[in-house]
């Protein structure tokens, strides 16, 4: 090991072995990308990041996303050797279960990892939302003399990154925006799972960055010193986000398989790592081979604890000649809501018959100014989707600090955005567009949902009552389709008030998202005495002990579930109506409080939701009856769709009837 003396190829050579090694003990993985990119990650990483291993959650540290998520052992070998809480052992045991080195970095199991990624796109997509919380709490913050948040985004990604969708809808924004902490290293080796990136792509990548609004550099990704000036020029554009694109060899050093993709989604066998290590002058028979020098040059914890110390002295200082502004941000970082906020929460009174999206912008008017944390957006949808607050202003080129974000026609780069604003801590987002367009940010609601985060979804024109834009606008199969989605939370209000008990539910939950979806068509106040009992996921909203049968609703159908009641008591049937805004919420009541609102010896059960029926079997049995919509809609005013697909009193009671 010749190379002892270069202590920064040394660490190179560490990783890039670390990484085949691992690759080869789990007999899965992506050697091919770390071993790529490991003389630019050790230059970011030795000469700029500033992070504290021994805190990895200080507010003012830059954040590091490997978008390039399949190239795990990249970052896991950075987090060992600059001091974070992960063995070797852990490194060892990588793609195993229970390891905190999973196949693809994941929030939360492993110190030092900032998102999920693994979706190619999503990584650089989020490090949008990452800069933008950065630049939007400064703005609010900082004052004169007091630079107290002060980072930067760093990101690693590949080819792949930047041919997905989401991640030019999200960098459009970013150059729209002026990001300028926002610095971005290209893994360019032309190399993809089919082979040569000229297969699929002949576009000049740059040339784009370069349109949307960014700074663009080229440099060879093996030379330290070429990446360690990209980053430092990149550091000094403050008025746009940078991209800098790094000439690398995939698999670099192994002599058979590197520059081929080959190296690229599977191991590279004993015998060519054994040829790789005798080419770099490294011990051949040695696995897991991490040199005390490498580990000392690397480590951060003294820099870290340093630079963690400065700005904490920098912090007490703030904190005491602006007292209410250092206890604003540290509970805004805390993911804490200010005392006594409910009380800003709308009420409806009787009278009040409105959309609950309109009922919803009434309660973001209210939440909005009493919680500092709180930032909204729409994409392009925000007179439709009620989102903005009159008076609070926008996020643009020249003011970020506005509570609104004009994120244009970008579903899928708005949700990702949020995800982003909500992992950098500090900022609760949410965003508005049609429910059909679940179908566009589905990708970033399930990593939202994977990664625990707070983040708001509000989904106006919620079925086929939006009318006359036909089927194509009209969700019937989306009510299921995000129930169906691991910890995240679905809200149909079926009024005003129940829409306020979706919010105030939102904005409590802090290990989760939620998606609140709302009508285009009035609804009438139901009870606004119960309709607290929301929170609870569902509640009965009209019935009695001698009720013989169960009439279960969401949303705008409610009101037609309550009708239906009408026409059974007339013809002598009692029958009880509950209100399911949140199913979620139900599971997670006790047995006692569900057996209260379902009980099991009513078994003549009926629903009726404008949506498909599928499902819905969990509550009626299969002996039961489920009124609904399974087919696509149709384009004529929503009262007129109502009757033609049976979505009425009459179709309920005939469904209860048809069990007696």
């Amino acid at each position: 090991m010749s190379d002892k003396q270069n202590l920064p190829q040394l660490s190179a050579n560490t990783i890039r072995f670390l990484a085949a090694d691992a690759v080869q003990a789990a007999k899965s993985g992506h050697p091919g990308m770390p071993m790529g990119m490991a003389d630019a990650a050790v230059t970011l990483f030795k000469n700029f990041m500033s992070h504290n291993p021994t805190d990895p959650s200080w507010a003012n540290r830059d954040r590091f996303i490997l978008s390039a998520g399949h190239g795990s052992m990249l970052i896991y070998s950075l987090l060992h050797l600059t001091g974070y809480d992960l063995s070797l052992d852990e490194l060892k045991n990588f793609r195993q279960w229970g390891s905190q080195t999973p196949g693809h970095p994941e929030f939360g199991y492993t110190a030092g990892v900032e998102t999920t990624t693994g979706p190619l796109g999503a990584g650089i997509s989020n490090s949008v939302g990452f800069a933008l919380a950065e630049a939007w709490l400064a703005g609010k913050y900082n004052k004169p003399g007091f630079e107290v948040v002060d980072h930067h985004t760093y990101v690693i990604c590949g080819d792949g990154d930047l041919q997905e969708g989401v991640s030019h809808e999200a960098c459009s924004l970013a150059g729209h925006l002026g990001l300028g902490k926002l610095i971005v290293l290209w893994d360019d080796n032309e190399i993809q799972i089919d082979g040569s990136t000229s297969l699929a792509n002949s576009e000049d990548t740059l040339k784009r960055y370069e349109a949307y609004g960014w700074d663009i550099q080229r440099v060879d990704g093996h030379d330290m010193d070429a990446v360690a000036a990209a980053i430092e020029h990149a550091k000094g554009v403050t008025d746009k986000p940078s991209i800098i694109s790094c000439k690398t060899i995939i698999g670099k050093g192994s002599p058979n398989k590197q520059g081929t993709s080959g190296s690229h989604g599977s191991p590279l066998g004993d015998d060519e790592i054994k040829l790789a290590k005798e080419g770099m002058n490294w011990p051949a028979d040695e696995k897991f081979l991490v040199p005390d020098e490498a580990l000392e040059y690397m480590n951060a914890e003294a820099a870290g604890k340093e630079a963690q110390s400065a700005w904490n002295a920098l912090f007490a200082e703030y904190s005491e000649k602006y007292p209410a502004e250092a206890a604003e941000f540290c509970a805004s970082m805390a993911g804490d809501l200010p005392a006594n906020w409910e009380e800003a929460l709308a009420k409806f009174g009787p009278d009040d018959k409105m959309a609950t999206r309109a009922a919803s912008g009434k309660v973001l008017a209210g939440l909005v100014p009493a919680i500092p944390a709180m930032l909204g957006g729409s994409a392009d949808l925000t007179g439709s989707n009620k989102t903005d607050v009159k008076g609070t202003g926008h996020v643009s080129n020249g003011d970020i600090t506005g509570r609104y974000i004009y994120y244009g026609v970008r579903e899928h780069g708005m949700a990702s955005i949020m995800n982003g604003l909500a992992l950098h801590g500090g900022v609760i987002p949410y965003g508005g567009t049609f429910h059909v367009f679940t179908d566009y940010m589905r990708g970033a609601m399930r990593l939202s949902a994977i990664t625990h985060q707070r983040v708001i979804y509000v989904l106006t024109h919620d079925s086929i009552g939006l009318g006359e834009d036909g089927p194509t606008h009209q969700p019937i199969e989306h009510h299921m389709a995000l129930r169906a989605m691991p910890n995240l939370w679905m809200f149909r209000p079926a009024d005003p008030n129940e829409t306020a008990q979706a919010w105030k539910a939102a904005l409590e939950r802090k290990d989760g998202p939620t998606a609140i979806v709302l009508t285009r068509q009035g609804l009438p106040v139901i009870d606004a005495d119960l309709a607290a009992n929301a929170a609870k996921g569902a509640y009965t909203v009209a019935g009695s002990e001698h009720d013989t049968a169960l009439i279960l609703a969401t949303g705008s159908e409610v009101e037609i579930a309550l009708a239906g009641r009408d026409l059974l008591a007339a013809d002598g049937i009692s029958a009880r109506v509950v209100s399911m805004p949140c199913w979620e919420l139900f599971e997670q009541q006790s047995a006692e409080y569900k057996e209260s609102v379902l009980p099991a010896n009513i078994t003549n059960r009926t629903s009726i939701e404008a949506g498909v029926t599928m499902g819905w079997q969990k509550f009626t049995g299969l002996s039961g009856a489920n009124v609904g919509l399974d087919h696509f809609g149709g384009s004529a005013p929503y009262e007129v769709l109502y009757e033609k697909f049976g979505l009425t009193a009459e179709a309920v009671a005939k469904a209860v009837k048809g069990q007696q």
